[in-house]
Order: C-alpha cells, then structure tokens, then sequence
C-alpha cells in the first residue's frame, strides 16, 4: 500500500510561481526588492513542486514495516515494532478544522496531512492498523 501527493498539487505550486512572476512584471517596475522577492517566492514554488514530483509517494506499507519521506527526497523504512503508535491528530483553531495522520516511530514523529496522502487521515490510520495486525 502506497498514499501519494495528489497530483494537483505540484500543477498549482508551478502556476503559483508563474504568478509570482507575472505580478512581479507587471507590479515591480524597477524596483530591485520586489524583484528579489519575487525571484525568491518563485523559485521557492519551484524547489516545493520538484520535491513533489521527485517523491510523490509520502507513506508506504507492507507486512514489515513503513516507509515514510524525511528530509527532501530520503525515505526511511520503520519496522512495524519500531512504530509506537499510528494516530490521527484533529485540532481546531479560530473555526479551522485540521487533521494529521501521525506516526509515532520513538525518537521521531511524522506527521501527515490529507493533501499528502492523497487520502483521509482516519482512513490512512485504519488501514495501517489492519495492516499492522495482519503483520503481526
């Protein structure tokens, strides 16, 4: 089982870098600090978009374990009874709702929205536990 990004995601960060850069044309003028603003906001777009294309794939399971992204591209394989617990976390702030799907592996916490699964955290979590007792 795999959750990837959802495709749309990496589309809007690339739109959202040529919009930087057609508000910086037409807005800027001379300006260099709004030019070096915009250079910096676009190519930041860039970078966060390629990240998404180069690893699409956020989590990973089978019988012996998960596979998760760290850091911009790696990916670190946990065994299932390095896995303290798989949860989702929901919070609420100022009327926002957000939920995280969290996994716990002792000395580090991965945290996952729904955006990066491609899927719903509460239904993430689900299958890894049936997963996880199917391994076990």
């Amino acid at each position: 089982m795999q959750w990837r990004i959802k495709p749309v995601l990496p589309v809007t960060k690339l739109m959202g870098a040529v919009a930087v850069i057609v508000l910086a044309v037409a807005f800027s003028g001379r300006d260099p600090v709004r030019w070096v603003l915009a250079a910096v906001a676009a190519v930041a777009l860039i970078v966060w978009a390629v990240r998404d294309l180069i690893a699409p794939v956020r989590l990973a399971a089978d019988s012996t374990g998960v596979t998760v992204i760290t850091g911009f591209a790696r990916r670190r394989h946990l065994p299932w009874p390095q896995v303290e617990r798989v949860r989702v976390d929901r919070r609420t702030h100022r009327g926002l709702r957000s939920e995280l799907l969290e996994l716990d592996a002792g000395d580090s916490i991965y945290l996952f929205s729904a955006h990066e699964l491609g899927a719903l955290p509460e239904d993430v979590a689900a299958e890894l536990a049936d997963l996880r007792l199917t391994s076990l």
